[in-house]
């Protein structure tokens, strides 16, 4: 392990909620392993899962293993993980990813020398019909300038101990269910913190396994998880700011996405379907 990593391996923990989806869950420890994180230093919260998943935390016991008798959902996950964490960083993410070697390390270094206090990985969406290792260590060079600052990913963050010390743990309502992750980030801006994607990290994501199993078990594919109207009353979402967001998010989403992919060849944000790399 090289000396950034080990620095790295003293302050960040890693929490993943869990529900069924067991494959992933393997590939992604496998991945943390192989880029230098410990299996003692990885907390998985399972939401009542029925498919193995219990058996294979008792197979490796330096895994923390936080067991729910039911389904508590994101939220209440994130918030047991992240309250169990002792560490300076903890880094909140899906079991449907694979990380790249170095990624938290190159993380770090970032968040500390930018001062940023949330921060993600630059990612790649979708199917993973390419070679990722020597892929992902290609992209980090080239992309290891590139940040947008502002915005986090949900479905993998970093956040620095001193966020949860200021404006506490992620809502535990379950009626915000997929909306979890955007209201944090917007408390976590308006109370002056500063989040940011970094291209200097990187991880590929299949892209909502969990909830496509949520809604399998229930037998509604085509329902939203989360109450949309009751998470915009709760955040004073009226409609005139909506569009006002809208317009000014859009702008951004299209300077940054064609700013990087004529100066790296690379977005921050790509996504793979039948074998086509879209930029996002």
């Amino acid at each position: 392990m090289s000396l950034i990593a080990e620095i790295a391996s003293t302050r960040i923990s890693v929490t993943i909620p869990v529900y069924n989806q067991l494959h992933f869950t393997l590939k992604c420890v496998e991945s943390l392993n192989q880029g230098g994180i410990s299996d003692a230093q990885i907390i998985i919260v399972n939401n009542a899962s029925t498919d193995g998943t219990a058996e294979f935390l008792a197979s490796r016991p330096q895994i923390r293993a936080i067991h729910n008798p039911q389904n508590l959902g994101c939220g209440t996950a994130w918030s047991q993980g992240s309250q169990a964490s002792k560490s300076l960083w903890t880094v909140v993410s899906n079991n449907d990813v694979l990380f790249a070697p170095n990624t938290f390390s190159e993380l770090i270094r970032f968040a500390e020398e930018r001062q940023a206090d949330i921060a993600s990985p630059a990612m790649c969406e979708g199917d993973a019909d390419y070679d990722f290792l020597p892929y992902a260590e290609d992209y980090m060079r080239i992309m290891a300038r590139a940040v947008r600052w502002g915005v986090a990913s949900g479905s993998c963050f970093m956040i620095h101990r001193r966020v949860f010390d200021k404006i506490g743990f992620f809502s535990c309502d379950q009626k915000l269910g997929g909306y979890e992750d955007d209201e944090y980030f917007r408390r976590a801006r308006g109370a002056g913190f500063r989040l940011a994607i970094a291209g200097r990290a990187y991880y590929h994501h299949f892209g909502g396994t969990t909830q496509k199993s949520i809604k399998a078990s229930l037998k509604q594919p085509n329902m939203s998880l989360g109450d949309r109207t009751y998470y915009r009353k709760m955040t004073g979402q009226t409609w005139g700011r909506r569009k006002v967001h809208q317009v000014r998010h859009g702008l951004r989403v299209f300077w940054w996405k064609n700013s990087e992919r004529l100066r790296y060849g690379h977005t921050l944000h790509e996504t793979r379907i039948g074998g086509q790399r879209n930029f996002r």
